[in-house]
């Protein structure tokens, strides 16, 4: 975990995504959550290949390859998006951001379904101590309700985008998709999560709706490329190194960023309730860290 190959993208990619929960809400303020999903990927899906073809990687897949790249784009970047996009129209972004740190669950559990991935007993102790500390968090969300929206449908949207992004990360890691470098992959799976996003957005919201602001699309272009093409070949790389459990634990980074810009920005304020459970998740983050897993 302290090797530079290991912890600078550790790190990096948990400081932007940090961020972006919160540009995400700037995003759905303008136009439906379906559509932004949409327009994030058309940018960063061009850049991706863009960048594949830079670095010499192969850009032709087999049928397995494609077949697997498929699945992946679809949870990845279509479901795992559409439901968290739409989650933060009812709690705000810290409080999914999280959420999403106890990804580190379902990857467990998936790594030891698909891959034959093992933890030991400290990693289940830690992940229980920081679901009682996001416990704590979202019952505060739920008395609050700073956005006036339906707590509960958030909380059931972000843990369905919760379940989706963990499912590409594991299946991803498989002898397939290790066979395929990682950027080229991971730029034919954004083409089928975005025509994906396509299709849903026109049946569910009708013909494109396009803002003019410029603020919408100087967003739009960070979460695509920063937020997109920079982090996600990182953090598929973390996975393939160091296991998909350990790798969601740059969660640690993410929610101190992400509860960070909520408290300035969107007026979450703090209590007992929720400090207790901030200290609590991010205990229980650092004690399941510590564990080693086996594979």
């Amino acid at each position: 975990m302290l090797s530079p190959k290991v912890l600078i993208p550790f790190l990096v990619t948990g400081t932007i995504w940090g961020s972006t929960w919160f540009v995400i809400t700037g995003q759905i303020a303008d136009v439906p959550a379906a559509w932004g999903v949409f327009y994030r990927f058309m940018l960063a899906t061009p850049a991706l290949f863009a960048l594949a073809m830079v670095m010499g990687q192969r850009l032709r897949l087999n049928r397995p390859e494609h077949l697997l790249a498929l699945g992946v784009g679809i949870a990845q970047f279509s479901g795992n998006f559409l439901f968290v996009y739409h989650s933060e129209q009812h709690i705000t972004s810290g409080i999914v951001a999280v959420m999403f740190a106890l990804l580190m669950v379902p990857n467990a559990i998936f790594a030891r379904v698909f891959i034959g991935e093992r933890v030991q007993g400290g990693f289940v102790g830690g992940s229980l101590v920081a679901i009682a500390g996001v416990a704590m968090l979202l019952v505060h969300e739920w008395n609050a309700a700073p956005l006036g929206g339906n707590v509960l449908l958030g909380i059931v949207l972000a843990v369905g985008g919760m379940m989706a992004a963990s499912i590409a990360n594991v299946v991803q890691a498989n002898p397939t998709g290790r066979g395929v470098p990682m950027v080229s992959f991971l730029a034919w799976a954004m083409v089928y999560g975005v025509l994906f996003d396509l299709v849903y957005a026109l049946a569910t919201e009708g013909p494109p709706v396009v803002p003019s602001g410029w603020q919408f699309w100087a967003g739009t272009a960070y979460l695509a490329i920063i937020g997109s093409v920079v982090t996600f070949p990182l953090h598929y790389n973390l996975v393939r190194q160091i296991g998909a459990g350990k790798t969601a634990y740059n969660g640690i980074v993410t929610v101190c960023v992400a509860m960070g810009l909520s408290t300035l920005f969107e007026g979450f304020v703090w209590d007992a309730l929720s400090a207790g459970g901030m200290a609590l998740a991010l205990l229980g983050m650092g004690l399941a860290l510590r564990s080693k897993q086996r594979r």
